[in-house]
């Protein structure tokens, strides 16, 4: 066991798929003798050499339909997207060939790809480095959709969407990339509970896609989280004095139903905590999925805290983020409602 940031998590599951896979390979921009532009990739094209892993153009489009087309043909790529605000030039090739290749082919062809991108805010990317389109991807039937909250969990779950034979869209928070938080631009930062590194195992290990993990026991409320939000509820329930229970879904799809129906049933309200925007975001079916399954057991309506409804600001950065603060006032007005 070895303690690791995310990004040395990340690198050591690419690391070891490259060992024990001969099939396995990663590609993008600047992913190979640069190793990647939050260094991710670091090390792999010297260790692995440039047929497993090498730099592509400034294509995101080019990327992911040759990792669609090698993984028809037996491989399993893992290209990068070097952010995911960029990875709508691509849109098409995942929608309409990734997501729907083994149904239109009868399970004759599939695509074992794995498209790793940097996403989220809280290192001041601005509008166009910042954003949160986890909802967009969850919306397409045949896309897998997995985001990570620590070293550990980004190590195992990376291993298992690579394995897996389905498209998945690995989404890594970049605000939990480099290790603790430092509070350097916000002094709420030193308040968010927790050091985002861990003991990682150095070799092979997976963590399951679909199911969530209970971050926090709690008998009065339940919060749906995921990624950096992880975090900032584990600060916001100790600035709320609510015996609230954390959930972090690790995946949103495929989604572990079970667990929140469970956790909702036994505390009787529910806050659901994005950083993405809150109109059309993700928030909006986990209500719905609570409503549906959980209604007789609610004892106040769901809440749901997340990102304004505008681009992502440069300057404004921290208001936009949905702190500690914001979550804490949504606690406790659930509780208020009896």
């Amino acid at each position: 066991m070895a303690t690791m940031t995310m990004i040395q998590a990340l690198n050591s599951a690419l690391d070891v798929k490259l060992g024990d896979d001969p099939d396995t390979l990663i590609f993008g921009q600047d992913v190979g003798y640069f190793g990647g532009v939050f260094r991710v990739t670091d090390g792999l094209q010297k260790k692995h050499g440039m047929q497993r892993c090498f730099d592509a153009p400034i294509s995101e489009g080019g990327i992911i339909a040759t990792a669609i087309g090698m993984g028809a043909y037996g491989l399993r790529p893992v290209p990068e997207i070097q952010f995911a605000d960029y990875i709508l030039p691509a849109f098409d090739q995942l929608v309409s060939e990734a997501a729907r290749l083994r149904y239109r082919s009868n399970g004759e062809f599939w695509a074992p790809i794995t498209v790793r991108s940097p996403y989220g805010g809280g290192i001041f990317g601005g509008q166009t480095h910042s954003q949160s389109p986890e909802a967009i991807f969850a919306h397409i039937t045949g896309l897998k959709t997995v985001i990570p909250s620590n070293p550990f969990d980004a190590k195992g779950l990376l291993i298992a969407a690579i394995e897996d034979d389905d498209p998945v869209i690995f989404l890594e928070p970049k605000r939990l990339y480099n290790g603790p938080f430092d509070g350097r631009h916000d002094q709420a930062l030193k308040t968010w509970a927790g050091d985002p590194t861990a003991e990682v195992p150095e070799g092979h290990y997976t963590v399951p896609l679909g199911k969530a993990a209970i971050v926090r026991q709690g008998s009065e409320a339940t919060i749906l989280a995921y990624g950096t939000m992880v975090h900032v509820a584990k600060a916001g329930i100790a600035d709320s004095g609510v015996d609230a229970e954390l959930i972090d879904l690790r995946s949103i799809v495929p989604l572990d139903v079970d667990t929140i129906v469970a956790s909702v049933t036994k505390t009787g309200r529910c806050v659901i905590l994005h950083e993405a925007s809150r109109f059309g975001g993700f928030g909006g079916e986990l209500a719905a999925l609570v409503q549906e399954r959980c209604f007789w057991a609610l004892k106040s309506p769901i809440e749901r805290v997340a990102g304004w409804d505008t681009p992502y600001p440069h300057a404004f950065e921290w208001d936009y983020f949905p702190g500690p603060g914001r979550l804490a006032k949504a606690l406790m007005r659930t509780m208020e409602n009896h």
